[in-house]
């Protein structure tokens, strides 16, 4: 069992180090608002830190999920990050969804220090991670994966080293293109089937079952229907991570005129006031 910290106890960090504490890892927990990381420890054990560096001391394991480039150098870099305290041989997994650069930038800063770095995002949303059945792609050196993975399978049905630093977040990039394209045609179809008077659950009941079924029409197109989404992935988050795509495919040469246009689409449904929506609202806005 591994000495590991936790930065970050938001919808996914604070369930993903329940898990880690649940396989009997030792688990110190970091979260900017201390009482979130108080109430963590009473509930499940394991210690509370007032700062990264604190959180980091002495662990083999450092994981964080945060919510942004700047928010992931808060926690790693200066004298009150996690870099500062890490023991030479130890390894930071980042399980924040960020640019790729960022992720070589502390890869190389963790490097100078003798510590490992994983850029592992997530993919699975809260439930993956209430569950512990995310889908992680990471990237990296590959003595470093490997001595990363069994602690990332703690909340994890599938975990792969997809290349060197910064591959997984450009997976990660790849997985939100796939589902900002399959969430529009799926609303277009909810939408025009409302319109056409079918019994829209009767359908996709149907049609999931053939070439057009996805983890999104499973688990979206009922809740579209009803005009539910008060639960799963914010529009706000979605938001961010197009705009990281949108910003790597600038700087590759990479054409994304679905994606770009989905994203305009999310901020319409923004000016709507469903900021804190699922992201299968973009329904709403043919609705409205």
């Amino acid at each position: 069992m591994a000495k590991a910290a936790f930065l970050g106890l938001g919808v996914m960090g604070y369930p993903m180090a329940r898990h880690l504490r649940s396989k009997g890892h030792d688990v110190t927990v970091f979260n900017r608002t201390f009482a979130k990381a108080e109430r963590w420890v009473s509930e499940h054990g394991g210690k509370a830190a007032r700062t990264p560096a604190e959180a980091a001391a002495g662990q083999e394991f450092v994981f964080a999920c945060v919510g942004n480039d700047d928010d992931l150098r808060s926690v790693t870099l200066g004298e009150e990050g996690a870099f500062a305290a890490m023991a030479d041989g130890s390894v930071f997994v980042d399980h924040t969804t960020a640019s790729a650069n960022v992720a070589r930038e502390l890869h190389a800063a963790a490097a100078a220090k003798g510590i490992g770095f994983i850029d592992a995002p997530v993919s699975g949303g809260q439930a993956g991670a209430e569950n512990g059945v995310l889908t992680v792609m990471c990237g990296g050196d590959g003595d470093i994966y490997a001595r990363a993975e069994p602690v990332i399978m703690s909340f994890a049905r599938a975990c792969r080293l997809l290349g060197p630093s910064g591959a997984g977040q450009i997976a990660k990039m790849m997985n939100q293109i796939c589902i900002a394209g399959l969430v529009q045609g799926l609303s277009e179809a909810v939408h025009f089937g409302r319109r056409a008077g079918m019994d829209v659950d009767a359908v996709i009941d149907v049609i999931s079952k053939g070439a057009a079924g996805s983890w999104q029409m499973e688990n979206r197109a009922r809740t579209m229907n009803q005009m539910k989404f008060d639960f799963g992935f914010a529009v706000d988050w979605m938001r961010k991570d197009l705009g990281i795509c949108l910003d790597e495919a600038r700087r590759n040469g990479a054409n994304l005129p679905v994606t770009a246009l989905v994203d305009q689409f999310y901020s319409e449904v923004q000016k709507m006031g469903g900021k804190r929506w699922d992201t299968s609202s973009l329904v709403a806005r043919l609705e409205k």
